[in-house]
């Protein structure tokens, strides 16, 4: 698989679809879609032989202090192969990224266990999670 650190419409218009097979990406629409790859820092595709998107991630950060991995999504086809473990890699030994202090995420109880490989730890002493809607 080849790495590619842009998206154009084509691209864009595949990760949609690949967020349409996740809950909690499946009720993004394709202009959101599209604002959401623009508007991060740091966005990586894994791409198959006919340059098709079959893995993303992408990072929120201020190059400092924090790095936030957001969407590290893969297609039902591609999984148990080591494609997320690539991505989690690319992620971790970006150039950009290599003076943050802190990378985070948000993952769901079953998910843990593979972030820990990566040394995210779920131990954040007094800090809680904290949301507002809008």
């Amino acid at each position: 698989m080849d790495i590619i650190y842009e998206l154009d419409t084509h691209h864009i218009k595949q990760l949609h679809t690949l967020y349409k097979q996740e809950w909690w990406t499946n009720k993004r629409s394709l202009a959101e879609t599209k604002k959401v790859v623009e508007n991060s820092s740091i966005v990586i595709g894994l791409v198959d032989k006919n340059n098709n998107l079959k893995a993303f991630a992408r990072v929120l950060t201020d190059y400092t202090f924090k790095a936030i991995i957001f969407d590290v999504i893969v297609d039902e086809s591609f999984r148990n192969k080591g494609v997320a473990k690539e991505l989690m890699n690319l992620i971790i030994s970006n150039d950009k990224l290599k003076e943050v202090k802190h990378f985070e995420l948000y993952c769901l109880p079953e998910m843990v266990e593979f972030y820990k490989a990566y040394g995210f730890n779920d131990e954040l002493g007094e800090l809680v999670f904290m949301r507002k809607e809008t």
